[in-house]
């Protein structure tokens, strides 16, 4: 089904399902988040991790975060406490954790030797459900590095290479996720999104100020 663009506001359960065939068999799906487009890949699948890099021009050294269903699903990868980002998730808040040690997770060539894993548990229904069919998602954003993201599925698969199963939920503002490092205390905000600090501090999250 790859090169496909199909509407998933007009048919979610039937978007998920085909979601899931595609990143089963190590093929991208570019779906719709709450923040931007992504293109994602089974993050258990080195290869198909790999080609993410490659659609993009993505830096070696930049490794892809992982989008999460719940809660839950985002413990199972982290040593870390997650239990101040209730607030918080699901929303567009990326945290980087230290990587729980049996965590198998391939998020980019140099990955590895970070020992840490970017969670993000996103609000939209349709990345969550995907997520809780297949398990966690290795997703970047859908667009080339250091261009624009694209708000509309249509240009996200075209600058992707046209050939990729692309879930049409309607336009995505463009605003990208804040990412927040925890693996030092207070945390320190790497890059400033949707939520601002000030947003980050009322819902209980310790973070250092800029």
């Amino acid at each position: 089904m790859t090169g496909h663009l199909l509407d998933a506001v007009a048919d979610p359960v039937g978007a998920v399902a085909a979601a899931a065939a595609e990143l089963r068999a190590g093929r991208h799906v570019v779906l719709p988040t709450d923040t931007v487009y992504g293109v994602a890949a089974l993050p258990h699948d080195a290869d198909a991790v790999a080609g993410l890099f490659d659609r993009k021009g993505r830096d070696a050294a930049k490794s892809v975060a992982v989008l999460v269903a719940d809660p839950a699903q985002a413990r199972a990868l982290a040593d870390a406490d997650l239990d101040a980002l209730a607030g918080l998730w699901p929303g567009p808040l990326t945290v980087v954790v230290r990587r729980a040690a049996d965590a198998v997770l391939h998020l980019g060539p140099e990955a590895e030797a970070l020992g840490t894993v970017g969670l993000r548990c996103p609000d939209h229904d349709l990345v969550r459900a995907l997520a809780a069919e297949v398990g966690p998602l290795a997703t970047t954003s859908a667009n080339r590095s250091g261009e624009p993201s694209p708000p509309t599925a249509a240009e996200a698969a075209a600058v992707l290479g046209g050939d990729l199963l692309t879930l049409d939920g309607g336009p995505c503002d463009g605003t990208p996720s804040t990412v927040v490092d925890l693996t030092v205390f207070p945390a320190v905000v790497l890059r400033e999104g949707a939520l601002d600090v000030a947003a980050l501090s009322t819902a209980g999250l310790d973070v250092a100020p800029r």
